[in-house]
């Protein structure tokens, strides 16, 4: 990947913590180009990682001028934004080129039938804490990607943490666990602190005792690479506290609750998806 040219549209957070990883794993600075909204941000992007950077608000044809001369095309820009970027860009991709786009619910096939003929596509998922390089990244192979562009894919989404390449039939799934998943969690801990407080302690031991937590058990699965129901287990005195508070979670039926909370986002994908085609 050094030595090819990159274009990143749209290069917000994640646009960023992508570009970082590239940077931190090898690829040059003089052979990536990016765009952002606004003009303050094209410069700071231009200052802080050394890119060439343009702004659409300040220059009409700067995506078009990004991935001119691209093999890889990174679509970093909102999912209602997909087609009218990819038909503007379309006129100047160069042969070859690469598309990734990281838009929810915006299929491959919706973007190859947008696209010169031959023009691969992947779709990428990550998850918000690849922001902090943590995080997890599906992987989805249109139908004229080769496993060698797949590859450099996996590459390029290592550099923010793990990946997993599957059938893009399961990307929405995906995006239910691991790309909803961050929310999933802080709402948990949003519940854990409230009833910390509850119990008399002040916000800030509330949350010292509550983030700690859920940093060293999630450190503790890692590195033990344990299953999670035995961790539990150890915990789990015969008749203990820990016990009633379990017992009290299992008859709230939370198996099912969980089931149905990614059943409900699946669906809502799915007519995403729909919506975009």
């Amino acid at each position: 990947m050094n030595k090819s040219t990159v274009a990143i549209l749209g290069c917000g957070a994640m646009g960023s913590a992508i570009l970082s990883g590239m940077l931190h794993h090898g690829t040059s600075a003089e052979g990536v180009k990016v765009t952002a909204l606004r003009k303050e941000s094209a410069e700071q992007l231009a200052k802080k990682f050394k890119v060439t950077a343009y702004a659409t608000e300040y220059q009409p044809n700067a995506n078009s001028l990004a991935v001119h001369g691209a093999s890889l095309v990174l679509l970093s820009v909102k999912p209602n934004q997909i087609v009218k970027v990819i038909q503007e860009i379309s006129p100047v991709l160069a042969e070859g080129a690469l598309i990734v786009s990281v838009a929810a619910g915006v299929t491959t096939a919706t973007m190859e039938s947008r696209l010169p003929k031959g023009v691969a596509v992947i779709r990428a998922m990550p998850n918000t804490p690849a922001l902090i390089g943590k995080g997890v990244t599906g992987i989805s192979a249109g139908a004229s990607a080769t496993a060698e562009q797949v590859s450099r894919v996996e590459e390029l989404f290592n550099g923010v943490g793990k990946t997993l390449v599957i059938p893009e039939s399961q990307i929405d799934a995906l995006s239910t666990i691991s790309g909803s998943g961050p929310a999933y969690v802080f709402y948990f801990i949003e519940e854990f602190i409230a009833a910390a407080m509850k119990h008399g302690f002040t916000q800030e031991q509330a949350y010292l005792m509550v983030s700690e937590t859920f940093d060293g058990a999630a450190a503790l699965l890692v590195k033990s690479q344990g299953d999670p129901a035995e961790l539990r287990r150890q915990v789990t005195s015969p008749n203990g506290t820990t016990m009633k508070a379990v017992a009290v979670m299992e008859n709230a039926n939370l198996h099912e609750l969980f089931f149905e909370a990614t059943s409900a986002a699946l669906a809502r994908a799915k007519e995403i998806a729909q919506e975009m085609k």
